[in-house]
């Protein structure tokens, strides 16, 4: 099997990222966790490689990395909009929100912009519900969003390149 530099480049990326925890599977979601935000989700190889260093099977990783929402197998953008559909946000507008991304972004939720630069999901909730309808931006919360501060929320993040929404 040829491997090619680019290969083991992402390699030693990985395992730098593994290595400051001990190869005990008390580790396992610290070090996923911490493999998530340096490549923005879970790189296959840097599963296995994972796996290999806790000493676990690549099937229990990968158990514990499609049990956890929080955890993806895919790659996300640059900037995750992540829109709360909870009770009291879908009762004051959610659905208006994301459908307002949606023309923006021109994804829908659970989808990243073809240049890897956004993502959009929705999500049960965010525990946030005096400040309905809530959106959290790579960790920024905003509250008692409206559809017309949607254009400007994503402009804060980059968002200025993409077309106005159609009507």
């Amino acid at each position: 099997m040829h491997i090619d530099s680019r290969e083991m480049e992402q390699q030693q990326n990985y395992q730098r990222a593994i290595q400051a925890y001990p190869g005990e599977p008390r580790y396992l979601l610290a070090a996923m966790q911490d493999l998530q935000k340096e490549f923005n989700y879970l790189p296959r190889l840097g599963l296995k490689i994972l796996a290999q260093h806790m000493g676990l099977p690549v099937s229990k990783v990968y158990a514990t990395a499609s049990f956890y929402k929080a955890f993806s197998l895919v790659p996300k953008g640059k900037v995750v909009f992540r829109v709360c559909d909870g009770t009291a946000c879908h009762i004051k507008g959610s659905e208006t929100l994301v459908d307002q991304l949606q023309k923006y972004l021109k994804i829908p939720p659970g989808e990243t912009t073809q240049d890897g630069a956004f993502s959009l999901e929705t999500v049960n909730c965010l525990g946030a519900c005096a400040l309905a309808p809530v959106m959290v931006v790579n960790g920024r919360v905003y509250g008692k969003v409206t559809p017309g501060s949607i254009e400007k929320i994503i402009s804060e993040y980059g968002g200025q390149a993409y077309e106005q929404p159609t009507e």
